[in-house]
Order: C-alpha cells, then sequence, then structure tokens
C-alpha cells in the first residue's frame, strides 16, 4: 500500500534479542517486541498503542537486550512467534483504521534497520511471506533532516536528538521500553505537520519484492561505492539464494555475479552490486550472517572487480539474456556432438525452453568447437525445477550436470572461453626480454623480504602498489611470485631489496598492511633462507625452521640443494631464472655441461619434504617482464646457454590421474590412431619415481 500527505502512518519501533540502536540486525538475533501506533495525518488523530512480545526460538538474552528492554526470558516464553504476531499486526491496524475512517497507510521507523535488517531477513529464514505494508515505508530520520536541514546528519540522529532538537519535553524513564519511544516518535510527526513546517510524507523507501536478472555491460560505469565480495557460499548457490541471503537491500538489476575459478566451476564467491552505497553498507554489516549452516564473510569490492566478472561484449549473449525475468539453468559435459534438437529432447515437454531454439545458448570456443556447456532460459521456477530433476541424467554416452545459473555468469563463462582457455595447459616457452642470469641471492645477508597471505590473485603490480615508496630499492628482476605445485600462486613472494637496511624498513612499514581485502605479513630475510623456504621450510619471526622430513645430519646437505621443480616446469624455464646451483670441488669438472634434471641430488632427496614449493621467473618493477617467443627464439636461447629443452613441433599433451600401473603399452594403446613421437619413444617422458614421490602426485607424462 502507498500513503499520500492526507493519509495514514503506522508508526514502529521494535527490539531484538541482541544488539540495539547503530547495530540492530547486525548479530542476527531474532525480534522479541514490537510496539506500534497508527497516525491520521490529516487529523492528526492517533489510535490505539500496542506493544507485543515475540517469542523467539532462542531465548537467551544479551546482557545489553535485559538491561536496557528489562525483558526476561520467562515473559518471552508465553509470548506468539513472529509470524503469529505479524499476522495480529495487520489485522489491529486495519481496525485502527476504520475507526479513525481511513483505509491505507505506509509504515514510519526510526531508521532502515527494523525493516531491512531485522523483519525481511527474519522471515526469509523462517520461511513466511511478509504483507505487502512490510515494502514500503518512511525513515523518521531522513523526513526530519528534510524538513529540519540543519539538524545532525541523518547517521547521526535518534529519536533523543530530534525531540531536543524541537524542544520535545518528553520523559524516557515515564513509558516502557518501546513505548516512550513510539509517543516521541508521534510527537516529532506532529511538530513536522505543524503550519511551521508542513511537511508532506510523499517519497517513502522500497524494498523489492525480488531479484531481477540482466545482462552488464562492459561499457557500463559503475560506482565501487555498491559493490560487496560475498566469500564462503555453499558452490551450488544461484543468485536467488545470494539475493535471499541479503533480503530487505536492494540489490540492482543482474547485481550478483558468482565467481568461477580456472577450471569454470564457481569457487564460492560472489559479487553483489546495490542501488547505492547507503544499501552496500547496509550489506557490509551482514558480515558473519549465515546461510544455512555455513557463515558468508561480506568485504568492500570494486567496480572493476564487478565489470571483470559480470561485463560482456558478445551481442549473442546480449540478446540471449535480453529475455528478461527468466530462470537460467547451465548445463555441463554435454556430448560435442549434441545439437539444439538432442537437447530440446532432453528436456522434454515437461520443461519448455523459452521461445524454443532461441532459449539455449551453446558455449563454444573461438573456433567453433563446443565446449560441453549450455545455457537454457526457462519461463518460469516450476520448468526450471522440472530441468533441474534431470541432473546426472544420460544424453548419448554421457551424464548431462544441471544447475542453476545467473546471467552474470553467463557473460563470466562466454569471456573466458573466447579469450583463454579455462583449463589450464602447460605454458608457450618464455625468454626474458633481457639476456640471462637472474640469479636469487643465498648469501646470509638479509637483504630480502618474505610477503606471506597475499591474495591468490595478486599479481606483480599489486605487490608494487603494496610496497608504495619502497619499489625503487628492489633489485632489478627481484620480485619472485611463489607458486605451489600445482603451478597455482601460493600466496607466499620474495622480494629482493638492494641492502638490509631498505629490507628492514619495508618490514616495519608494510607488515600487516591491507592488500585488497587481506592483510599480508612481511618478514626480513636472507637469500639463504629463502631457498630455504623453497623447499618446505618455515620462516617468521622465530628464525628459520628446516623442512620437516630433513633429519639433522643432512642440513649441510640440504644448503646446497636446488629448489623442487616439477619437471615440466624445469624443462621450459632455463636455470638461472630460477635458483642457482651451488658448486663443489668434486663437481667443478662437470659444471662446464649443466645437469638435465633439476631435483637435488640423490642424498638430499631421501629427506626432502614433500610439499614442495617453486618459484616463478623472477620481475623486474623496471622491466616489461616476459613475453612469449617465438619457436626460433627458444632454440636460439636453448642453444647458447646449452640449456635442455623440449622440442616444438607437434602438440603438447599431458596426462594425469593415470592408473598407478599404468605402463608405457598402455599409454601408446590409448592413443592409437593418432600420430606421436618417434619409433623409439624418445617424445614419451616419465617424471622418475622420485620426483614423484616428492612430488606426491601420481605418474605424469607428457607425450609429444
Amino acid at each position: 500500500m502507498t500513503a499520500s500527505h492526507s493519509d495514514s502512518l503506522v508508526v514502529l519501533y521494535g527490539a531484538t534479542a541482541g544488539a540495539y540502536g547503530a547495530k540492530l540486525g547486525s548479530d542476527e538475533r531474532e525480534l522479541i517486541l514490537l510496539v506500534w501506533q497508527v497516525v491520521d495525518l490529516h487529523s492528526k488523530k492517533v489510535g490505539t498503542l500496542h506493544k507485543s512480545l515475540v517469542k523467539a526460538d532462542n531465548l537467551e538474552l544479551s546482557d545489553q537486550c535485559q538491561e536496557v528492554t528489562g525483558l526476561t526470558p520467562d515473559g518471552l516464553g508465553k509470548a506468539e512467534p513472529l509470524d503469529r504476531v505479524l499476522h495480529q499486526f495487520v489485522q489491529l491496524v486495519s481496525s485502527d483504521l476504520k475507526l479513525l475512517g481511513k483505509s491505507s497507510y505506509t509504515l514510519c521507523t526510526d531508521g532502515q534497520l527494523l525493516v531491512r535488517q531485522v523483519l525481511h531477513p527474519e522471515a526469509s529464514k523462517k520461511n513466511f511471506l511478509l504483507s505487502d505494508c512490510f515494502f514500503s515505508f518512511f525513515d523518521l530520520r531522513k523526513e526530519f533532516h528534510d524538513c529540519y536541514p540543519n539538524s545532525a546528519s541523518v547517521k547521526d540522529q535518534t529519536i533523543k536528538s530530534m525531540s531536543e532538537y524541537i524542544g520535545l519535553g518528553t520523559d524516557e524513564s515515564e513509558d516502557d521500553f518501546g513505548v516512550w519511544q513510539v509517543k516521541t516518535m508521534v510527537a516529532i510527526i506532529f511538530s513536522m505537520l505543524s503550519e511551521n513546517c508542513n511537511h508532506r510524507f510523499t517519497d517513502p523507501e522500497t524494498v523489492k519484492y525480488k531479484y531481477e536478472t540482466g545482462p552488464c555491460s562492459k561499457s557500463e560505469v559503475i560506482d565501487s561505492e555498491t559493490v560487496i565480495r560475498a566469500r564462503g557460499l555453499p558452490w551450488q548457490s544461484s543468485d536467488k539464494d545470494i539475493a535471499r541471503f541479503f533480503k530487505g537491500l536492494n540489490i540492482a538489476k543482474g547485481g550478483v555475479a558468482l565467481c568461477l575459478n580456472a577450471q569454470g566451476r564457481r569457487n564460492g564467491e560472489a559479487l553483489v552490486r546495490f542501488v547505492d552505497s547507503e544499501q552496500r553498507d547496509l550489506a557490509l554489516e551482514r558480515h558473519k550472517h549465515h546461510m544455512g549452516s555455513r557463515y558468508i564473510e561480506v568485504y568492500k569490492a570494486t567496480g572493476e572487480e564487478f565489470l571483470k566478472i559480470a561485463g560482456g561484449t558478445s551481442n549473442e549473449v546480449a540478446q540471449f539474456l535480453s529475455k528478461e525475468n527468466q530462470v537460467i539453468i547451465r548445463m555441463r559435459g554435454l556430448p560435442f556432438t549434441a545439437t539444439m534438437e538432442d537437447v530440446l529432447g532432453f528436456l522434454g515437454p515437461e520443461c519448455p525452453v523459452t521461445e524454443g531454439k532461441d532459449g539455449l545458448l551453446f558455449v563454444k570456443y573461438p573456433d567453433g568447437r563446443p565446449t560441453g556447456d549450455a545455457f537454457v532460459l526457462f519461463s518460469c521456477e516450476e520448468y526450471a525445477q522440472n530441468a533441474l530433476k534431470k541432473h546426472k541424467e544420460i544424453l548419448g554416452k554421457r551424464y548431462i550436470e544441471l544447475f542453476r545459473s545467473t546471467a552474470a555468469e553467463v557473460q563470466q563463462v562466454l569471456n573466458r572461453y573466447l579469450s583463454t582457455p579455462l583449463i589450464s595447459t602447460l605454458p608457450t616457452p618464455i625468454i626474458p626480454v633481457i639476456p640471462p642470469p637472474y640469479t636469487i641471492a643465498t648469501g646470509s645477508a638479509r637483504d630480502c623480504v618474505r610477503l606471506r597471505g597475499l591474495p591468490y590473485t595478486a599479481g606483480t603490480d599489486d605487490i608494487l602498489e603494496f610496497m608504495g615508496d619502497a619499489t625503487a630499492d628492489i633489485k632489478p628482476h627481484g620480485v619472485h611470485m611463489v607458486l605451489n605445485q600445482q603451478g597455482r600462486p601460493s600466496g607466499d613472494a620474495f622480494i629482493q631489496m638492494k641492502s638490509a637496511d631498505r629490507a628492514f624498513l619495508v618490514a616495519q612499514k608494510c607488515h600487516k598492511k591491507m592488500m585488497k581485502d587481506r592483510y599480508v605479513e612481511v618478514f626480513q630475510c636472507s637469500g639463504e633462507e629463502m631457498n630455504f623456504v623453497l623447499m618446505g621450510g618455515t620462516l617468521n619471526r622465530s628464525g628459520l625452521s628446516p623442512p620437516p622430513c630433513l633429519s639433522p645430519p643432512a642440513y649441510a646437505t640440504f644448503q646446497t640443494a636446488a629448489a623442487v621443480i616439477p619437471a615440466e616446469a624445469a624443462a621450459l624455464y632455463q636455470p638461472q631464472a630460477l635458483l642457482p646451483t651451488t658448486r663443489t670441488p668434486q663437481a667443478s669438472a662437470a659444471a662446464a655441461t649443466p645437469a638435465v634434471t633439476y631435483y637435488p641430488a640423490q642424498a638430499a632427496q631421501l629427506y626432502m619434504n614433500y610439499t614442495a614449493y617453486y618459484p616463478s621467473p623472477p620481475v623486474s618493477p623496471t622491466t616489461v617482464g616476459y613475453l612469449a617467443a617465438p619457436s626460433a627464439a627458444v632454440a636460439a636461447a636453448a642453444s647458447a646457454s646449452h640449456t635442455p629443452m623440449l622440442p616444438q613441433p607437434g602438440a603438447l599433451v599431458r596426462m594425469q590421474g593415470l592408473p598407478y600401473n599404468t605402463g608405457m603399452k598402455e599409454i601408446l594403446s590409448f592413443f592409437q590412431g593418432y600420430q606421436y613421437a618417434p619409433d623409439d619413444y624418445n617424445g614419451l617422458i616419465q617424471l622418475n619415481d622420485q620426483a614423484r614421490s616428492m612430488l606426491q602426485a601420481p605418474k605424469e607424462w607428457v607425450c609429444l
């Protein structure tokens, strides 16, 4: 219902079992008290003042709640649950309106919190629908500031401060908690309606009934003050689930973007865009609120991050998503030969697709090859539910996975397939812009720093921005991102500084400084300690702990070991760009011919930590970085440095998940009918058992 200046208001005040005031609803505590009174704005008459207790599922009250409200668990035990109290509220308001000769009304509350942060979230969790009257309300603080522009800001307003500003002589101790607040709010409203002010209640706040889907263009301008990042979501969460978590707050159209990992699967994070900064600030108050049994972390994000995930430029996608208010289902694992007719037949007549074939969108690679993914539009929830029941049913010879999806996920999947493969592949051999070597120091001078706890999305630019003015003291090619054994960021990085003093200053200045939404630990260390950590040891302010699998007698041997590097990565990066090998008198004769392997000597391997890290090629803040090199350049670099390189002709295939007893015959049989390496099988490279045991991985092969 809507209200005009000539109609009625229902002044409403409430309290929860936890915090009150500016923190009302931030602790997820249930509503325990409602007080209200009808006000006729035309005749300035009022109805009966009602006070109703609410029985919460958890009757444990905070100390602050008991002290402020005077309520006890015993007193609440005889009250009605929230859904019944709200039903009684609607009936009593209608009865009071009839006595005043009115029929419509709008709620008026002290701020936004009672409606947006308490009533709507709690009703959503308890699975009952609120009446229409709770989707529109007046914020008395905003109305008061509009009427009295010289008063305090809206955020700083309270019922007491508003009453004092207009000189009301009410005594808070005269009435019970809640009763005084409602009486004072009514008095404030009458003061605003006086001839001196002549205020009109004409523009109520609104709460969206449901989340609206829609596309987002990369050219769209998005205010960073309206975006948050939600983390810890169940992997099967849809945009509707996320909108339900933020129930009561107005999410922008198409404002939920689910984040995908490198394999194209959801990673438990989402970016959410709200209609304004006020709604975003209220969303941040839901940090660590629960979705089912899981708590969700809520942080600030930027408009650029949202566009990176949700923005799209494809006309095909824009046309597909132009059919608004549709339920989107993602199909994964389709046979590559599947046609639109096959998909429509698989879904069947019980879940008709919107506009038939026009409601299907196949995801393809840039060369037109199918990826096995498709998106389907359904006109209503019933059809979508029927489709989801076919999850893991068979089409052809493959089972098909079906999930709820979003417009942002459609954009994201299409963007990533059309730019780079979703499945990470072995990198192209690279050579540095400036010729090698770029060695990592191994001395005891503490001229390095270690960054621990970096966001996994952090790159070199983020690190340079994080270090600020100290970037001028970084050695050329002194930024080393540390990767885990799968080649992904580990959250660690090492920086070589020009001196130990500079390293100390950086560690003091930047320790626990924020990068994006995480704080980063910064420790001073030496090149020798850096190598120990790369081998699996631990480094903190208490000093260095050797790898747990390293016995004390082997400690001296460990100092001469090179970093543990997966074989495929070792073949791609020159040794000078990783860690220097230590030369011993016995090995000096053989030093002219570098060893093929990058693993430590046999004696050191027996004591190595099995969870190995390896560094990425070093990066300099003063150079362009690393560029993909053509085959001829790679061959020339390999020839100049006598470094073994993988041959360039042919396609490189990596096989994972092989049975442990797989032999060469089984692999050759698997590729029967395809042309592979020469008959001597030099193109089939098996990782040795020692290397495999150190990486804790099954047998891995590289075929040419």
